[in-house]
């Protein structure tokens, strides 16, 4: 089958369900739990906020423990993960449609139709029900760094990582620098941002005026802090995602596993430690004044820069649990949860958007208004129910056979009418 494009036919329409890999859809899977639970703290729209930015401080001793861990392991850490299974994904689409013989050219312009529909599906989600959507900024993300460095060959890729990583270090060094000569390196800073929790507040009791913000913060989001991220550096972990993928690492983990476990270990240990002080500010144990969250932030930097090696390391950990997985005795409970799980990651489209279905009208102020009345440790059980929910509904359409009804409309979108 083909599909006609301005440059050309496509040799293949969409991925096919025998040609999927595990450590890929297990990732993803895995990632939108981490998702839905980092973004809880968004929903406790009545909470008062500490110094770690936008985890609140109320709460009971099993709250603090929620509020610790999440800084450790799931703030500003799963979304790294994110950028690199979507550079990942994209270029893993690319190569199987070349390899099929598709024009570059004409497989590059189905991503670009993708990256459109994914910021006009991501700003309509925004508006709609979550005010933090993810999409939109990473269709800005893909549609750029699509255009410019998908048909670049292995040189230019090193290059331009080499330079994403001196802009992060080198943007990451002068509020540690100022706080070096200041006298402030144990200083917290840039905690003070709008934090999306407004567009579920009680003051926007009703839904259009709480649309009106979403809007304005999904808006900033998509093409603001999308375009700061380029600038930034920020676009390197989607570069080390498109290299990642023209070695098949996630395809063939056993043919990296030296990679892979260093990875794993180095990046998961430097991403808990670079959080460490943040979740014990945020906690008490270590006392931070106002005087001491100075403009410099270097602790909040520190916080910060390594997510994304945490993000990396959760990446390679999941890839080794996948081949582990693969090459032992599966007894029948533990394929059940790996198949259900990663069938969540061949649908995340549709199961993130249905976690705010399920979020929103029952947490907002506009809505039922439950986030008022929920903790740290109730709302993250709130969570993990959801996300139980959409493993359950995944996996039923995984035994009829189905696709995720976000992923067929994207599917249509992208690929247009067929034609043998």
């Amino acid at each position: 089958m083909t599909i006609a494009t301005e440059q050309g036919p496509l040799r293949r329409g969409a991925v096919r369900p025998g040609e999927r890999a595990l450590a890929p859809d297990l990732a993803r899977g895995i990632m939108l739990l981490g998702i839905v639970l980092s973004n809880t703290a968004f929903h406790l729209w009545a909470a008062r906020r500490g110094p770690s930015g936008w985890q609140p401080v109320d709460g009971s001793r099993l709250d603090h423990a929620v509020q610790f861990t999440m800084i450790i392991v799931l703030d500003l850490r799963v979304y790294p993960l994110f950028a690199f299974l979507f550079g990942y994904g994209m270029m893993q689409l690319y190569l199987r449609q070349t390899a099929a013989g598709t024009d570059g050219r004409a497989a590059a312009k189905v991503l670009r139709r993708r990256s459109l529909w994914l910021i006009v599906i991501g700003l309509t989600h925004a508006t709609l029900l979550m005010a933090g959507d993810i999409i939109g900024f990473y269709g800005v993300l893909s549609l750029v760094l699509g255009l410019a460095f998908l048909r670049r060959g292995e040189r230019a890729l090193k290059w331009w990582t080499g330079i994403g990583i001196a802009l992060v270090l080198l943007l990451s060094a002068g509020p540690a620098l100022a706080a070096l000569f200041r006298g402030e390196l144990g200083t917290f800073g840039g905690t003070g941002a709008e934090p999306g929790f407004k567009a579920y507040a009680s003051d926007e009791g009703d839904w259009l005026t709480a649309a009106g913000i979403r809007l304005e913060t999904g808006l900033f989001v998509t093409f603001v802090a999308a375009s700061l991220t380029l600038v930034a550096g920020g676009y390197v972990i989607f570069l080390l995602g498109f290299r990642a993928a023209r070695r098949r690492v996630l395809e063939e983990p056993g043919n990296h596993r030296v990679l892979l476990r260093r990875t794993a270990v180095l990046g998961i240990t430097v991403g808990w430690l670079g959080a460490l002080p943040a979740a014990l500010a945020h906690v008490g144990v270590l006392h931070v004044t106002d005087e001491m969250q100075s403009d410099s932030g270097a602790l909040m930097v520190l916080r910060d820069i390594t997510g994304n090696a945490a993000g990396l390391g959760y990446v390679a950990a999941v890839a080794l649990l996948a081949h582990r997985w693969t090459t032992r005795r599966r007894g029948r409970v533990t394929t059940v949860v790996v198949t259900a799980v990663a069938s969540v990651g061949k649908r995340s489209l549709s199961c993130y958007l249905a976690h705010s279905l399920l979020f929103a009208p029952v947490l907002a102020a506009w809505g039922l208004g439950l986030g008022e009345h929920l903790s740290s440790a109730t709302m993250a059980l709130f969570a993990l129910t959801v996300w139980l929910v959409t493993v359950a509904g995944a996996y039923a359409l995984e035994r009829a056979g189905r696709r995720g009804p976000a992923e067929v409309v994207l599917r249509r979108l992208m690929y247009g009418s067929r034609r043998t």
